[in-house]
């Protein structure tokens, strides 16, 4: 069994870098769990503990899946937080409408559902995951940021493969190991 998802890479570039930096010191009182840029993606469908012959299947799905899709490009805008202001659990970088991530997503999510593999019953939100809130002394220094934040355009990211990807566990954090890669093609 690995612990897995399927996801978009994305390199971290300065603007991001440059906000992810401002929030940081920002929040500098506060307990927070910031993602490390090496490990920073797009997840398009966490699956969990998933059996060596499935995580097999699921690969022949994507490359089916992937293969044709074309390369394209997303927009990394604005900041937000998951739950709300009132209790914020993790803080985001959005992304800005795009058909064609869609369209990725609804093509391997019906791949996963032809083949009987359940996902999270809950509409997809593309966001990057910037930090995991454990303790924030400070509400209004993140709402500060927030709107400091919130309609800038930090990077583009050409998206040119689909990652499978193994999630591991470890006391310092999740190691995020990459599987299989597929090009949209």
């Amino acid at each position: 069994m690995k612990r897995i998802f399927i996801a978009l890479k994305v390199e971290a570039e300065e603007p991001l870098l440059a906000m992810v930096s401002s929030l940081k010191s920002g929040l500098n009182k506060d307990i927070v769990k910031w993602i490390n840029p090496d490990n920073i993606h797009i997840t398009l469908a966490f699956l969990g503990n998933t059996e060596e012959k499935i995580i097999k299947n699921i690969g022949s799905m994507l490359k089916e899946k992937c293969s044709g899709s074309g390369k394209f490009e997303l927009i990394l805008k604005g900041l937000g937080v998951f739950r709300n202001l009132s209790d914020p659990r993790i803080i985001w970088t959005g992304i800005e409408h795009s058909e064609k991530l869609m369209h990725l997503n609804n093509i391997i999510m019906g791949g996963l559902n032809d083949l009987d593999i359940k996902t999270e019953d809950r509409k997809f939100n593309p966001h990057l995951t910037i930090g995991r809130i454990k303790h924030l002394n400070d509400k209004e220094s993140l709402n500060i940021l927030i709107k400091r934040f919130e309609n800038s355009e930090m990077q583009i990211i050409p998206v040119y493969e689909v990652i499978l990807y193994e999630s591991i566990l470890f006391p310092t954090g999740a190691v995020y190991k990459p599987l299989a890669k597929f090009k949209l093609e």
